[in-house]
């Protein structure tokens, strides 16, 4: 199938190319990045004008609450939220049920998310068998079933040997660790400590869960040389220690979530259950350092915390409100939001949403990799075309994700996709 896409704004935030003109598709491939060749007849054209023709989105962070969590989420509805937020890749960590710890699960999950034609999904797999923190997984076999990197999601690693053995497994191998930083003990509250969580009576979480972790995790990487990915950075003090750990030439990246990137502790308001979020919403100084971490490059990605809870689970009492929130289809406008407001503009809000994500994926994308979250000739045709002056309200009925619980619901937001394309291929068009 050839594909033309018209008269759109082309930016590439890895090479910084940004020109209005045309973009031809070919087989899935993108063929000519400045105009069409005079030989390329389309089979269909998309009319590009007054938008964005942009790499597709890439999300490090996205739950798609199958198998076991099937009255949360279903690949069906989330593939379709995906594409419908211009996302073409998206990483989904292994607190499944059951724990993605076997190649077999893995590639039932892969195949299933591949004949769906949607966007494409990257496994994380279990660093440890169930997550138990106790025995490590069969990293080999797991990567040759498709895991992307290992985890342990939001179930912290309390035994520092296991964490230690499978930092040396892994920089044997070449694998990469992802870790949210979370010290066990000091992370069991349900709001970040301060003013706002003593007044309402909420058991805190201390920065310093996430600083200990933070050291620890840094000291094992002295010792070990393995590369570590840490997921959803939540606090100045953790934006400071990142950016030092970088300076030192530590093999790190992170990744900021939306709900940190724009919400604080303040937003709890009276108990709303749609701010029970995991990691939990901080003070206007973690907020302030985490957006000017993204903007300086200290922050290598945001994402979506793509997290679909069911009603049941969330109109409980703040406290006992099952933490997350559906983000896939926001995930776009909040970066654009971040983009304007903080002046760090389009291209650095794309490149966290595209060439940032790759980078950090790395050699896993397999034949994606030279050409994942860019606009290359050559490369592969994951394309997000968006109008970036159209500004729409968050309804979260009219959300494709089954999960319909977000903090930003009545939240006007820039940035529309048109079209997602995912291996030259429409996946979605607004009507």
């Amino acid at each position: 199938m050839k594909l033309l896409i018209k008269n759109g704004r082309v930016i590439d935030p890895a090479t910084g190319f940004d020109q209005v003109g045309d973009l031809a598709i070919a087989a899935g491939r993108i063929v000519s990045l400045n105009g069409a060749l005079a030989d390329f007849v389309p089979n269909k054209t998309l009319d590009a004008t007054g938008c964005i023709v942009a790499p597709g989105l890439i999300d490090l962070s996205a739950r798609l609450r199958e198998p076991g969590h099937e009255h949360e989420g279903m690949l069906e509805s989330e593939l379709a939220a995906a594409v419908a937020g211009g996302v073409t890749s998206l990483v989904c960590p292994p607190d499944t049920d059951p724990v993605l710890d076997e190649p077999g699960l893995v590639e039932m999950l892969k195949f299933r998310a591949e004949k769906m034609h949607q966007s494409r999904v990257f496994p994380l797999g279990a660093l440890t068998r169930a997550l138990k923190g106790e025995a490590l997984t069969e990293m080999v076999q797991l990567t040759e079933s498709g895991c992307v990197a290992f985890s342990q999601a939001e179930v912290p690693l309390a035994n520092t040997q296991v964490l230690m053995r499978a930092m040396q497994y892994a920089a044997t191998f070449g694998y990469s660790i992802w870790l949210r930083p979370q010290e066990l003990h000091l992370g069991k509250g349900v709001a970040a400590s301060g003013a706002l969580a003593t007044r309402l009576g909420l058991s805190g979480v201390p920065v310093a869960a996430e600083t200990i972790a933070l050291h620890t995790i840094f000291e094992l990487m002295r010792a070990t040389g393995a590369r570590i990915h840490l997921c959803r950075i939540s606090s100045a003090a953790g934006v400071a220690l990142v950016a030092g750990a970088k300076a030192e030439g530590l093999n790190v990246t992170c990744d900021v979530s939306i709900n940190s990137l724009h919400l604080t502790d303040v937003d709890i308001g009276y108990f709303d259950s749609r701010m029970r979020l995991d990691p939990p919403l901080r003070q206007q100084r973690d907020r302030d350092a985490l957006r000017q971490g993204l903007a300086d490059g200290t922050i290598d990605a945001l994402v979506s915390d793509h997290s679909p809870v069911d009603e049941d689970a969330k109109t409980l009492p703040f406290a006992e409100a099952e933490p997350g929130a559906t983000g896939l289809e926001l995930l776009l406008g909040l970066a654009c939001k971040w983009g304007n407001d903080s002046q760090a503009g389009m291209t650095r809000a794309l490149a966290v949403l595209t060439s940032e994500p790759a980078r950090v994926l790395g050699q896993t994308l397999g034949t994606l990799q030279a050409s994942a979250g860019r606009l290359v000739k050559g490369g592969v045709a994951d394309v997000c075309i968006f109008d970036p002056d159209s500004e729409w309200t968050v309804e979260p009925a009219a959300l494709r994700s089954q999960g319909k619980h977000t903090p930003f619901s009545g939240h006007a937001l820039p940035g529309r996709v048109r079209y997602t394309l995912v291996g030259g291929q429409v996946a979605f068009e607004r009507a």
